[in-house]
């Protein structure tokens, strides 16, 4: 038995839809788009890579506010 992901075919739908040309882009289309990413991002959130991914930005953020002072 062969199981879907839904994250998984979330960031497949995500990155054929952002392949598409910015100009051809309704603000319908923008908004679906929008609304897609953030439940990618709410469905990564808690697992181990989302962790990771949180955490490699904030000490990138770190770094960078500290270079600026």
């Amino acid at each position: 038995m062969m199981t879907i992901n839904v994250a998984v075919l979330l960031a497949v739908i995500v990155a054929m839809r952002l392949r598409r040309r910015t100009q051809a882009r309704s603000r319908f289309e923008e908004r679906g788009t929008a609304f897609l990413v953030l439940t990618l991002g709410v469905l990564i959130a808690p697992t181990p890579l989302g962790q990771a991914i949180f955490n490699g930005i904030a000490q990138l953020v770190r770094g960078v506010s500290q270079a600026g002072s």
